[in-house]
């Protein structure tokens, strides 16, 4: 089970570390990656049947990818669209798109060889799963740690931090935004690719819900690993994809069908956004109360003087009026 999850994980990191970029690098919530993942599959899994090694197709499919990300970009920087506004146009205007690559709502790969057919056949499928999934990924994670330390990837970040700072010394932001949709989205539909290949067929509703796992895994990545160096908020990203896998695999061992994957990932994501709150709050109240000891002040007497006051306050309120 932890061997499968693991595999999976590293299939689905490149879509977490393309909704990382946009979320958190750019602070933006971007919907075009329901659109971007099944376009990665279905050019890929087209490009494958028409006689393209599995790597060339996957390289197409990246590439598409970059294309729905500029087209949001466009739509959000040059005609001023709200940005989650923008991501829900491209991606309505991509359902029509991939059906006009597949040529119907679902291709299957049937004799073409896949990235896993390029290792040893004694290997096991989860063997192979795992090594494909860490070579891209790890190349994926290579790319943006060299991107990040360059003046562009610099340019970037800051534009996420502060806009209207960066366009002051001279950053251009709007391509800045642009470039960030389109690696985002490049990852997004890589990761498509991918799971088309381990599946055996593209379909044009596999998209559905993909938002919530990449932000899913995002979040329980943050959770489980910190840091401020781009390497370690990246590795965090892939261990959210992993964690995630496994937290879906074992529900599906429980009982539960494979229908309800996607309310057991809405409820992981809620649980995963409810936690920090919980954690924060609790952190608060046990500062309160280390500081309230230090000064000598007793907890139980300050909330009951709170409690008094209360009423109190709330008549002198009402008598003003």
């Amino acid at each position: 089970m932890l061997i499968t999850s693991i595999g999976q994980g590293l299939l689905w990191a490149p879509l977490v570390i393309g909704v990382f970029l946009t979320f958190r690098i750019l602070d933006i919530p971007d919907l075009t990656t329901e659109g971007s993942f099944p376009l990665g599959a279905a050019v890929t899994v087209s490009a494958m049947i028409h006689g393209q090694s599995a790597i060339v197709a996957s390289l197409l499919g990246f590439l598409a990818g970059c294309l729905a990300g500029w087209v949001t970009g466009m739509l959000d920087t040059k005609l001023k669209m709200p940005s989650l506004l923008a991501g829900i146009l491209t991606m309505t205007g991509l359902y029509s798109i991939n059906m006009h690559v597949m040529g119907k709502s679902n291709v299957p790969l049937l004799d073409q060889k896949v990235l896993t057919s390029y290792l040893p056949a004694t290997w096991s499928v989860d063997l192979q799963t795992i090594v494909v999934g860490l070579g891209v990924t790890a190349l994926v994670m290579a790319g943006l740690i060299w991107l990040f330390r360059t003046r562009l990837g610099l340019s970037l970040m800051a534009t996420g931090n502060n806009a209207a700072m960066s366009a002051a010394n001279g950053i251009y932001t709007d391509r800045m935004v642009i470039l960030g949709y389109m690696v985002s989205n490049g990852c997004i539909a890589l990761s498509g690719a991918l799971i088309a290949q381990s599946n055996g067929f593209a379909d044009i509703g596999m998209g559905i819900g993909t938002i919530v796992i990449g932000l899913a895994s995002v979040l329980v990545g943050e959770i489980f690993l910190r840091g401020r160096q781009i390497w370690l908020r990246l590795a965090a990203m892939v261990l959210g994809a992993v964690i995630y896998r496994y937290l879906l695999t074992v529900a599906m061992g429980l009982g539960f069908p494979v229908d309800d994957l996607k309310i057991l990932s809405a409820g992981i994501l809620v649980i995963v956004i409810c936690l920090p709150l919980l954690r924060n709050k609790l952190q608060t109240k046990q500062q309160l109360k280390r500081y309230l000891k230090q000064i000598g002040v007793d907890e139980h007497a300050t909330t009951s003087s709170l409690k008094r006051q209360a009423p109190t306050e709330g008549l002198l309120s009402r008598d003003s009026k």
